[in-house]
């Protein structure tokens, strides 16, 4: 039993690695834990949304509150982003700093009113349609961990994974790399290798790491109004992925190998692909100042393309180097996400404000990576063993003074690993103000997050894990116009 927690631990601690082959349990957590984007109102209440409505980044979370539109509407929400992430590797600590220019939303609204006079007593009053994008999550990063390790060395995993194999046998991607830089060397024919670098290392080591990208949803969505009490909507929601990765890690002798001086691994990763989903949600409004809104989201069905390369190069106090290259790893592949569970409420202040929350329920561990070509099953057994089910919680406030509304919020959003690591929780905090007049609106809304996450350069087993702080800054503008 403790042997079998040991596995799962350390099984566990590798998903932290931002580093490794593609088509994996890693990918499958990146784009199924989104967070809340869209305009600057929404934000500006880090998305507690559900039950109010009435703001274009809804049709994305709960598409009832389409319904609440009484006029039509083209909005566009321009948004600068920073990101910071500050990496604590063998006692020392470094930084980067990553900045972004995106659009959080653009869409419009046709709002329909069903009856002659709006005063007309028990019925459907508006039908609304909605079409646009929404933002859901951003991938613009950078990393930079360095630190002087004298107890392994990137080498000391690749001798453990080529001990067994002959030299035809070995990985393209690692080992095969390794051995065509003369870092790793055969010994006999049953598969033992040396190694250029000392097992218990004496490098000083650094990664620099930059991910760029971003997943937009195309929504198309339908709702309706019934007697100002009731409101239901759906959206058809069309999700784009473009994540691409480009790392450098560097070893350099810190003076105590006698013939080893260098080596450097470039690894490029891009992702492109699409999905599908539904959204069903609906508004209830049992008295005036209370609101009570539900939304179930389907799994999205995505169709995904990763392309990946490896470069190692070597260098030796000889003079001489070395240089190898791996093919161009080329994949397609399916990854469904897990179905997600909201429910909001929201209490309006008469003409003073409002106070909101959501919870949203979803359960990582049902994310399943699927191919034609292979069949995942390690993949997917890790990710039902070592993520679940979490909760996020949204929470925001509204005070209307006229002609001004202000506005704040913040947001938890639940760990979806199981326990013995880093818990990987991520908090927001968000604070906006909104000017809204008959034909236009304008809303400025700032986002300060905060995560946290272990990264590991190479096995766990070998290597002491890069304590990560991630944070970021977003300030975002919409301006919408009413007709």
């Amino acid at each position: 039993m403790i042997m079998k927690k040991i596995k799962i631990l350390i099984v566990l601690l590798t998903l932290f690695n931002l580093g490794v082959n593609a088509q994996n349990e890693i990918d499958a957590l990146r784009y199924s834990n989104i967070t809340f984007g869209g305009s600057a109102r929404y934000l500006g209440l880090s998305g507690a949304c559900g039950a109010l409505g009435a703001d274009f980044s809804t049709l994305s979370t709960n598409p009832a509150g389409l319904g609440v539109f009484r006029s039509s509407e083209f909005s566009f929400s321009p948004s600068i982003y920073t990101s910071k992430t500050s990496s604590t590797f063998l006692e020392k600590t470094s930084g980067d700093i990553k900045y972004n220019f995106n659009f959080g939303d653009i869409g419009f609204i046709s709002s329909g009113k069903l009856k002659k006079s709006y005063d007309e007593t028990i019925g459907w009053k508006y039908v609304n349609f909605g079409f646009g994008v929404n933002r859901l999550a951003n991938f613009n990063n950078r990393y930079l961990i360095e630190g002087n390790n004298l107890q392994s060395s990137l080498i000391t995993d690749y001798l453990a994974r080529a001990k067994g194999k002959s030299i035809d046998d070995l990985n393209p991607f690692d080992t095969q790399l390794a051995y065509d830089a003369y870092l790793i060397n055969p010994i006999d024919s049953l598969g033992n290798y040396s190694s250029a670098v000392p097992v218990n290392g004496g490098v000083k080591q650094s990664k620099s790491i930059t991910t760029s990208g971003s997943m937009n949803e195309i929504v198309i969505s339908l709702a309706g109004n019934y007697n100002d009490q009731f409101y239901i909507g759906g959206t058809i929601g069309f999700p784009i992925i473009r994540y691409y990765e480009q790392s450098t890690y560097r070893e350099v002798d810190i003076d105590t190998i006698s013939t080893f001086k260098s080596l450097s691994l470039n690894e490029d990763i891009s992702t492109v692909g699409s999905g599908v989903n539904f959204k069903l949600g609906m508004i209830f409004k049992p008295v005036k100042f209370i609101r009570i809104g539900a939304a179930v989201h389907t799994p999205t069905f995505f169709t995904l393309k990763d392309n990946y390369s490896r470069t190692l190069s070597s260098e030796f106090d000889d003079g001489k180097s070395y240089l190898s290259n791996s093919p161009n790893g080329k994949f397609d592949y399916e990854l469904n996400t897990p179905m997600r569970l909201i429910g909001s409420i929201g209490f309006i202040i008469g003409e003073f404000g409002l106070i909101s929350a959501d919870y949203e329920f979803i359960d990582y561990s049902e994310a399943r990576l699927r191919s034609n070509n292979y069949k995942f099953f390690d993949e997917n057994d890790a990710i039902q063993s070592n993520y679940r089910s979490q909760s996020n919680i949204r929470v925001g406030a509204e005070v209307r003074l006229e002609p001004i509304t202000l506005r704040g919020g913040y947001a938890i959003y639940g760990s979806p690993y199981n326990t013995g690591v880093n818990d990987g929780k991520k908090t927001s905090m968000s604070f906006g103000i909104g000017i809204r007049e008959k034909e236009y609106f304008m809303d400025v809304a700032y986002v300060y997050s905060k995560a946290s996450e272990n990264y590991y350069l190479y096995s766990p087993l070998l290597v002491k894990p890069v304590a990560n702080t991630l944070t970021s800054n977003n300030i975002m503008l919409t301006l919408g116009f009413k007709f």
